[in-house]
């Protein structure tokens, strides 16, 4: 690779600069990222559903995610009770 191509490469925006926030989380988090970014918005039930992980697991995922404004959440108005859940990034 020329020093050219590298410098071309470092100036082209990068696609994964959105998950930046999430990069240095731990495995369940991203896991649970992933999962909202190709469902779009999910309860807990459902995310422990689709991640096979713990409920346990999904809350403290989730928590990490929201205290990094990876994650959105709002209560559901089918069911006051759940909550709903969408990535941010």
């Amino acid at each position: 690779m020329s020093t050219t191509e590298a410098v071309e490469r470092e100036s082209e925006p990068q696609s994964d600069d959105r998950w930046e926030s999430v990069r240095d989380m731990p495995p369940s988090a991203k896991l649970v990222a992933k999962i909202l970014d190709y469902e779009d918005t999910l309860t807990q039930s459902q995310i422990a559903e689709e991640s096979l992980l713990p409920p346990r697991t999904v809350r403290y995922a989730l928590s990490r995610l929201e205290d990094e404004g990876a994650v959105d959440s709002r209560f559901s108005f089918s069911d006051a009770r759940k909550r709903l859940y969408t990535l941010n990034i």
